[in-house]
């Protein structure tokens, strides 16, 4: 092994905390992304320190996932939660308590990988004042998440500043599909230097529980067409989408149609709020019966309703990866996704799932209907989803494809960030 890989490396996740549970208020793919990256990272030699903010006074300040990886929660601000578009203005003091942790620790991070663009912004500070390297992943383009947001929140024009500087100025921005690089390109900068490094997922967790099994154990009945969302309650995620689509299905109306959405809620937050908004749609239009509410669900809950379903549909209006299609493909369950961003590399339309417009409802049904009403191109689907993955998305590949990264920028500078014209 490179004797560059014992070096110490922080991973920042301001607002996505790893260690927490996956699937509360702010807990999604970037936790899911964070926290097995540090992990598969530290197996593979590096001394991983993943930074977050502490939103609890309760919460242990470090925790220790393995024997070389482990989160940090630093205070910035008040510890409490507090919505992604406010915390940009405590920054400063996420900064400061970086560098002291530092001091007190008598090391400097050679190399800090940041993830969203608030963490991008720590790392753009502490790349002036210190000799560290900048690896970056976005998770989410603002400029493509505005275009399909009615209301855009006051921080947007800071938080399009910042994107465009870490592309420019970064040692190396990773994209996780070509899709986003394309819109890195396009509406970003046509300036900094990019990688594209997909998701990954966990192909131990997923996959190794047959559907009959799951279904007694969920108890679902066996000859039931089961269709699941998994995923946080929010607008852009597209549940209404698929609401819609399943009471369009031609199923619809037979008691063997069985619609699951599972997720996360917090009352009186966002993701309860659009919750709330869900479960009122689905009573206005009768579909009461045929749709259940499980509620956030453990790791090992999850493998089971992905295994248990005919069909696992991600109906978001953009996706930079899109973690939920490929677990789903991992537990052999054809995808329903939006034909957009990084779904479109995810997802291969007739060989593991189907593409449909985003937004429209009479597309994402007849796509439904496609898989829930011949199981023989359900179960081809669900092989070839499997296989994909298996090839092209295990935590070990993309940690070893980022560990060749991280050695590349460590051991040369012939790869600077593109001169920034005047």
């Amino acid at each position: 092994m490179n004797s560059r890989t014992k070096q110490r490396i922080a991973l920042i996740s301001v607002h996505g905390d790893p260690a927490i549970e996956i699937g509360k208020e702010e807990a999604g793919g970037q936790n899911v992304y964070v926290r097995h990256v540090g992990e598969a990272l530290g197996h593979l030699g590096w001394q991983v320190d993943m930074f977050t903010r502490k939103v609890n006074t309760k919460q242990e300040t470090i925790v220790e996932h393995t024997q070389n990886c482990r989160t940090i929660r630093l205070k910035a601000g008040s510890v409490d939660f507090v919505p992604r578009d406010d915390i940009f203005d405590v920054l400063p003091e996420f900064v400061e308590n970086i560098e002291d942790f530092q001091r007190d620790n008598g090391f400097t991070y050679p190399l800090i990988h940041t993830n969203y663009w608030l963490s991008s912004w720590v790392g753009m500070e502490l790349k002036k004042s210190q000799d560290s390297r900048l690896v970056h992943t976005y998770h989410s383009l603002g400029a493509v998440k505005y275009k399909a947001t009615r209301k855009v929140p006051l921080i947007a024009n800071t938080r399009l500043q910042v994107e465009k500087e870490v592309l420019e100025t970064a040692n190396r921005v990773v994209a996780t599909s070509p899709q986003e690089e394309q819109h890195m390109r396009e509406l970003v900068s046509s300036q900094g230097n990019i990688d594209v490094i997909p998701c990954g997922t966990d192909i131990q967790r997923f996959g190794h529980i047959e559907r009959q099994v799951a279904r007694k154990e969920l108890g679902l009945d066996q000859e039931a067409r089961v269709v699941i969302y998994v995923g946080r309650f929010d607008r852009r995620k597209g549940i209404e989408t698929l609401v819609r689509a399943v009471r369009e299905s031609q199923m619809y109306g037979s008691s063997n149609l069985k619609l699951l959405i599972a997720g996360g809620s917090r009352p009186g937050h966002s993701d309860g709020i659009e919750r709330d908004r869900i479960e009122k749609i689905v009573n206005e239009l009768g579909m009461r019966e045929c749709t259940t509410f499980p509620g956030r669900l453990s790791q090992e809950e999850l493998s089971s309703y992905y295994a248990a379903a005919d069909v696992c549909v991600v109906p978001s209006h953009y996706e930079p990866f899109g973690l939920v299609a490929i677990e789903a493909m991992a537990s052999g369950t054809p995808v329903v996704a939006s034909d957009v961003g990084g779904l479109q590399f995810t997802v291969v339309p007739e060989e593991t799932g189907l593409l449909a417009p985003p937004k429209d409802s009479a597309s994402f049904s007849k796509a439904i209907d496609r898989i829930i009403t011949d199981l023989q191109f359900r179960d081809q689907l669900g092989q070839g989803g499997k296989e994909r993955v298996k090839n092209k998305f295990s935590w070990d590949g993309v940690a070893i494809q980022l560990s060749s990264l991280y050695e590349d920028i460590l051991q040369s500078v012939t790869k600077e960030p593109a001169l920034i014209s005047q």
